[in-house]
């Protein structure tokens, strides 16, 4: 028996006995949800019904799938590619809960189920794409769909579903599909171990404790109180403690004099999951990046970024470099002379030390007060999490009429979680948002946007969305609120963009419905970003805390004018890691390389300034363990776009011009997948972007 039949053999074993604990009646994914809306009902769902209810959805999708290939009809759109799209709703149904709360509320015993699940869903994926029946059915399909009589919605699902089919290999031999199989396990496997460790490490296996007074010195108040907190939560009530969650660890390393402390917090973020332990992701992400460039040569391409990007608007990793390099070249150079000026006022104050990463941030506060009388405890009185919130739904509104209101009626799966209800100008129901802010030890780190449900058809009548928004931000202490930094409100507005594209997709067919390519998803939230800091919509949210007063008119301008400060900072960390990406996908052969040391070789490659880490390092690189594989440079190639997008706005001299905004709905949030995304694109802008307003916006022109 091959490693990857018994992995599936022993995954098997335990999945049956997980199964047993959970069977009917009492399963609440066995019927529908009796709950407003049909949300999941969270109070009921515990871990022992997820793998009955996984394995149930996969057995359903298998008598699905074999009704379709043994059809004697002739195959069709409707009996076939429509028959497709909607099977496994189950499996659908479960999943959506599962994968969502496993990042965003997880514990043991929910890992335990992931780690079990994973190669049977693994497995039945593969089986999906390489039945060889079921694609000969979709590739007859395809072959005459032309004279089929298709509306272009129809010949756009057929393409993509045959298309998708060819990239998981159903054109393969028996023997090059038994090894993709093995390749497909064992990264499933992998990927986990990857995210465990990690987030082992980020919540669990580092903490800065400190005791003495002195050492706290330079720290705002608010920051010394969540410390505190923080601190009691350790068991460890009377002293301090900072994490490497980035609302603990960003403030310290902006304020705390002792710098000896900074190196200490930096270097443990820096040093995640590579530290030779049982933690280290260094063997793990070889094995990844090995196998990715073996499954790349078995498709059919010379590396996993030409596989990756052949699907994305760049089309080619070569195109990708020279679009990094672009703007490397400016954005090294607005970044050599912050260095230069930082270690100006390092000397000035008497010091002997050479500029250091873990001293960055600290000298930045320093330099951007300097240049701009600004600092971060300045702004943040005024940005109290309830307000910011209210200010991105203010800016909903007023592009799209729509509006949100609180349910407290609802089911949630942490008592932190916020659900608004959605509807549109006329009062319709449209969809539910639910809103997840704080760190805690079961979360992973970053923001994301997920879903509960998409937007999907059922005997033509639409199924509304319920859409996650997750983030990990300063939480309240005491009598103080949650006051966010201005990073925060950004991501804030960010990932209510992803949140609006998934309210607002609609299209009878899963696999186009809101499908934009890799490189375009992150326009939808990147574009919200820019309203953010409009002083026209700053006045609506930004209130201090304390008095409710509005932040005042010089503040607003010095914080419009900082705008462009550090962005040569955060321009070269971004571009470093892609970068790193694209250069550990770009191997043509599996191989035996230094981990740390071919990172290493990476950045010099590119010059990267000695005071500056790639902003996610290989060993804690999650983006490019998940969906961002080849393809973490999607951010910025979206700002060029958001940048252009927003400037369409701001040419009628109105930031929320409806007839821009109707058109930006339209052809992108609500039918995106339509069509390929530059289409898409100029649909709705009239013309392709250019790198040229973004180079501007980040104060490198």
């Amino acid at each position: 028996m091959s490693k990857n039949n018994l992995l599936i053999a022993s995954a098997m074993l335990l999945f049956a006995t997980l199964t047993a604990q959970g069977q009917e009646p009492s399963n609440p994914f066995f019927s529908v949800y009796s709950t407003p809306f049909q949300v999941p009902p969270f109070n009921l769902i515990a871990i022992e019904h997820y793998a009955p209810a996984f394995e149930r959805g996969i057995e359903e999708q298998k008598k699905e799938i074999e009704a379709i290939t043994s059809n004697p009809q002739a195959p069709n759109f409707e009996n076939t590619i429509l028959a497709f799209d909607k099977s496994g709703e189950l499996l659908t149904k479960v999943s959506s809960v599962f994968y969502s709360l496993n990042s965003a509320n997880t514990s043991p015993e929910m890992q335990k189920v992931a780690r079990v699940i994973s190669p049977l869903v693994t497995a039945h994926r593969d089986n999906i794409n390489l039945n060889d029946k079921l694609f000969q059915r979709i590739k007859a399909v395809y072959t005459k769909r032309d004279s089929l009589k298709l509306d272009s919605l129809q010949k756009r699902t057929v393409e993509k579903y045959y298309n998708d089919f060819v990239r998981n290999g159903a054109n393969l031999d028996e023997a090059a599909k038994a090894r993709l199989r093995e390749i497909n396990q064992q990264l499933s496997e992998l990927g986990l171990h990857f995210g465990e460790n990690l987030l082992a490490e980020t919540n669990k296996n580092f903490k800065l404790v400190i005791d003495n007074p002195a050492d706290l010195d330079g720290l705002p108040k608010d920051i010394v109180d969540a410390a505190a907190i923080t601190a009691k939560e350790f068991g460890l009530e009377g002293k301090w403690v900072f994490t490497l969650q980035k609302p603990s660890m960003i403030p310290f390393l902006q304020y705390a004099k002792n710098r000896n402390l900074r190196e200490k917090l930096y270097t443990g973020y820096a040093m995640r999951c590579n530290n030779n332990d049982e933690f280290d992701n260094k063997s793990i992400m070889l094995q990844i990046v090995n196998l990715r460039a073996e499954k790349a040569k078995l498709l059919g391409y010379k590396t996993y970024a030409d596989y990756s990007i052949s699907n994305n608007m760049a089309k080619t990793p070569e195109a990708v470099y020279d679009f990094l390099n672009q703007v490397m070249e400016p954005a090294l150079i607005a970044a050599t002379r912050d260095r230069d000026d930082m270690q100006a006022i390092i000397n000035r104050e008497g010091g002997t030390f050479k500029l250091a990463p873990w001293d960055w941030w600290y000298y930045a506060e320093k330099l951007k007060k300097e240049k701009f009388n600004l600092d971060e405890s300045e702004l943040k009185p005024y940005f109290k999490l309830e307000n910011v919130r209210d200010g991105m739904f203010y800016v909903a509104n007023q592009l799209y009429g729509i509006t949100f209101t609180r349910r407290t009626d609802l089911p949630i799966y942490h008592p932190d979680v916020e659900v608004f209800e959605v509807k549109n100008e006329t009062g319709a129901h449209i969809g539910l948002l639910y809103l997840d802010y704080f760190p805690r030890a079961g979360k992973r780190v970053g923001a994301w946007c997920g879903r509960f449900r998409q937007q999907t058809y059922e005997n033509g009548k639409r199924i509304t969305p319920i859409v996650t928004m997750v983030t990990n931000f300063t939480p309240p202490t005491g009598n103080t609120p949650a006051l966010l930094t201005w990073d925060e409100v950004t991501t804030l507005f960010h990932e209510f963009g992803h949140a609006l594209h998934g309210l607002f997709t609609d299209g009878p067919y899963d696999r186009i419905a809101g499908s934009l390519p890799r490189d375009m998803v992150e326009l939808p939230s990147q574009v919200m970003e820019n309203w953010a800091g409009e002083p026209r919509v700053i006045k609506v949210y930004a209130k201090h805390y304390q008095n409710g007063s509005p932040m005042p008119e010089d503040l607003i301008n010095r914080l419009k004018k900082s705008m462009t400060f550090n962005q040569g900072f955060e321009t070269v960390e971004y571009i470093a890691a892609s970068v790193l990406d694209l250069d550990w996908h770009s191997i043509t052969e599996p191989q035996k390389v230094d981990v740390l040391q071919f990172e290493n070789n990476s950045m010099k490659r590119i010059h990267l300034l000695d005071e500056i880490y790639p902003r996610y390092r290989t060993t804690y690189f999650n983006h490019i363990i998940g969906g961002y594989a080849a393809g973490y440079y999607v951010y910025l190639w979206a700002a060029v776009l958001d940048t252009d997008a927003f400037n369409a706005f701001a040419e009628t001299g109105d930031i929320f011009n409806h007839e821009v905004a109707t058109r930006f709905r339209k052809h992108v949030l609500t039918e995106g997948g339509n069509d390929e995304g530059m289409i898409q694109y100029v649909k709705f802008r009239g013309k392709e972007p250019s790198v040229e307003p973004l180079l501007k916006k980040r104060g490198f022109k």
